[in-house]
């Protein structure tokens, strides 16, 4: 296993840096995992090396001959709900807040990582022979339960373990998409690759969930280009669907529960990474009862600097960015994990005077550190505030990375 550590490393020499133009969504996180588990036929490891924060296994630079992002994308669906192996670095994302009878309330966490290895398929005889690394998280919150359920897998691309694909003739599909991790799965059908579908279990946890497309797809950045540092290249390609009606079943503690609620998907693919004095992000995803949408991201610099990339999707789907300067985003607390150590800030204030909008939320659970290989905070947070002096509610998803190895201390006010 040194060994094979040692050669990915000097051939793959960090293949990712971060996640999400601001929202950097954890691409990082997938290195760590390929190099734990790239000689597994299977998933389900046990995993003897200690896990790291998001920051920490983010660094160096993406392998050669794979695709940059330079120019904005024209999208077409359901074929850019697919892989794109021309880039390096690639995740759909879903997350949800989904409730059941008696005043029962869930968050789901569902996400899928495609790491390329070479930009073409390797040319071996065997069934093994892959240019792609797959990992994949579960979690659900149980807030009843005051539970709070992580897992993880890993495979290679390869022998039907694991992959992504547009039109799958596996499921007898038409036109769609499928994206699986053994059991595993996110598919979609129809011309829009709508509705989609999203099963997982393991151990007494489970989901089966239906997701619609209750508004347009949401292009984020320029011209869905989301620049994630200084330098060309340096960007992601990034959609969203934001408000997605979603109906189906959970499984907490061995207990199912028929539930309804609303999901957000983000896919971005890119190859090249962070900026080297990265010291983590904060992305929030917030769905409003009044049917609008919130996007907040930023990125911290060690020296103190933040980029920031937001986004209102208002009712009927129409989108406004924000500037950095409209919003203000203040912690209110803290929440120390008794596992990594780290500080997490746990409630916020966020204003935006523009839209009248006076938001506080606060997570669902103060619990919902995934300590998995790579270690970061990202759950499910209750809304409560007002918009034009009238009360506003919600519920949404936020995700923090950089404060399991204590970069700084947290500010709150």
């Amino acid at each position: 296993m040194g060994r094979l550590r040692a050669i990915l490393l000097s051939y793959y020499s960090v293949l990712t840096r971060g996640r999400r133009t601001i929202v950097y969504r954890l691409s990082s996180i997938v290195f760590t995992c390929l190099l734990l588990s790239a000689c597994a036929n299977t998933s389900r490891q046990s995993l003897p090396t200690p896990a790291v924060s998001a920051v920490q296994s983010a660094g160096g630079a993406a392998g050669a001959g794979f695709a940059r992002v330079t120019a904005p994308r024209k999208f077409a669906f359901p074929q850019d709900h697919g892989p794109h192996q021309e880039y390096a670095i690639e995740w759909w994302y879903y997350t949800g807040n989904l409730d059941a009878a008696e005043s029962r309330h869930f968050g789901y966490q569902l996400t899928f990582f495609r790491i390329g290895l070479a930009p073409k398929p390797a040319e071996r005889a065997s069934d093994f022979a892959t240019s792609n690394i797959y990992m994949a998280h579960l979690a659900l919150t149980d807030v009843a339960n005051q539970k709070f359920y992580a897992f993880e897998r890993f495979s290679r691309g390869a022998a039907g373990l694991a992959g992504a694909e547009v039109q799958p003739p596996s499921r007898g599909l038409s036109t769609g998409f499928r994206i699986w991790l053994e059991d595993w799965s996110a598919e979609g059908a129809g011309s829009q690759g709508l509705p989609m579908r999203l099963q997982a279990a393991q151990d007494d946890v489970a989901i089966d969930l239906a997701l619609s497309g209750g508004k347009p797809v949401v292009i984020q950045g320029d011209g869905g280009v989301s620049q994630t540092g200084t330098g060309p290249g340096k960007a992601y390609y990034y959609y969203s669907l934001t408000h997605m009606p979603t109906t189906g079943a959970v499984t907490s503690g061995g207990q199912r529960y028929d539930v309804r609620g609303l999901s957000w998907m983000d896919h971005e693919f890119g190859t090249d990474a962070l900026d080297a004095d990265a010291a983590g992000w904060d992305w929030f995803a917030l769905q409003l009862d009044d049917g609008r949408e919130l996007m907040y991201a930023q990125l911290r610099a060690k020296d103190g600097r933040s980029g920031a990339l937001n986004m209102l999707i208002e009712t009927d789907g129409s989108t406004r960015a924000l500037a950095p300067a409209e919003l203000t985003l203040d912690a209110l607390g803290e929440w120390q994990s008794p596992r990594s150590g780290g500080r997490y800030p746990s409630a916020w204030r966020l204003r935006i005077p523009s839209l009248a909008l006076d938001l506080k939320l606060t997570p669902y659970l103060a619990d919902q550190e995934l300590s998995l290989t790579t270690v970061y905070w990202e759950g499910a947070v209750k809304i409560a505030g007002t918009s034009g002096g009238q009360p506003l509610g919600g519920s949404g998803y936020v995700e923090l990375t950089g404060y399991g190895e204590r970069q700084g201390e947290l500010q709150v006010r």
